[in-house]
């Protein structure tokens, strides 16, 4: 007889146990996933910086609005809810147009000096001549120097017997006195100013110069293009992100001006330098009209956001890769 080819039961592999939970429904995901803890901890290390906005910035905001909305009598202790009454005096008040034309002359002037200033001071120290390092220190360290010891200083140069009129004598001429004479007022000020903080746009506008391939200026001097061309052609395109940045940090540093204009005039001679910041602390600290200079205060954040909407809009115009 010929054998059956069936494998014999005996013979036949036992079979594989079915795992445990077989034919049950799968568990539910870890929560704690890669992703969650990569948010959870970026979360963390921004949390202090989210913090101090919330504090120090957006609450403050809150409760200025709010204060404006008010009329807050410390001596009396007095605070009164007057709704839009601070606002109707706001575009009534007959010193403001005065204060915002100063505020907008110091702005213009210190924003223009500065950067062209900044500029040219970066491209000159840019190139490979002896003594660039001392010249950088030179300038750079006003910045770092105490605003109120600068302010303080210049106040006894520009006086009518100061340093600066003391040098003009030398050569025979008869300088005014700089800080109470209102066509030099304004001038002085933003002068103070400039040479204050010109050495951080300069910094800033140096490491942008830096950072233009070299291989651009080679082209364009094969090409025969003269420096001007190359300056506007090549120089200023790749840069303008840094003068995008710098022309926000002055504009709005311009507008929150307030120790130098303390210092120096006291908003003097009249109101010819009592810009915005100035006369916002005038009404609160001095008349203690703190609602309308919460008031003040909200038109001031009104202006700068504004001004940055507006540059920040703009740039797409001029900044290079935005367009």
């Amino acid at each position: 007889m010929t054998p059956s080819r069936s494998t014999p039961v005996a013979d036949r592999a036992p079979a594989r146990p079915a795992p445990a939970g077989a034919g049950a429904p799968v568990g539910r995901p870890s929560f704690w996933t890669t992703r969650r803890r990569d948010r959870l901890t970026g979360y963390l290390f921004i949390a202090p910086q989210l913090a101090g906005t919330v504090l120090f910035v957006l609450i403050p905001l809150g409760l200025v609005f709010w204060y404006s909305l008010h009329e807050w009598n410390v001596l009396a202790d007095e605070f009164t809810f007057t709704g839009g009454e601070n606002y109707a005096k706001l575009a009534a008040d007959p010193n403001l147009p005065g204060v915002l034309r100063a505020t907008g002359l110091f702005s213009a002037g210190l924003v223009v000096l500065n950067l062209a200033l900044a500029l040219f001071l970066a491209v000159l120290l840019n190139q490979k001549l002896r003594g660039t390092t001392f010249f950088r220190v030179l300038f750079f360290s006003p910045v770092v120097v105490s605003l109120v010891a600068w302010t303080i200083v210049w106040q006894f140069m520009l006086q009518d017997n100061g340093g600066v009129n003391g040098l003009l004598a030398t050569v025979g001429v008869d300088g005014p006195n700089w800080l109470r004479s209102d066509g030099t007022a304004m001038i002085s000020v933003i002068v103070v100013q400039v040479f204050k903080n010109v050495g951080l746009n300069m910094v800033l506008f140096l490491a942008a110069l830096q950072g233009v391939p070299q291989e651009l200026y080679e082209a364009a001097r094969v090409d025969g293009a003269s420096r001007w061309r190359t300056f506007w052609r090549i120089t200023m395109p790749l840069i303008s992100p840094t003068v995008l940045l710098t022309s926000i940090i002055t504009v709005v540093g311009s507008l929150q001006v307030f120790a130098q204009i303390a210092i120096l005039t006291q908003g003097g001679p009249g109101t010819s330098t009592t810009v915005l910041v100035y006369y916002l602390y005038q009404q609160a600290f001095q008349f203690h009209a703190f609602g309308y200079g919460s008031t003040l205060s909200v038109l001031l954040f009104a202006i700068v956001l504004a001004l940055t909407v507006v540059q920040w809009q703009l740039r797409k115009r001029w900044v290079h890769h935005e367009n």
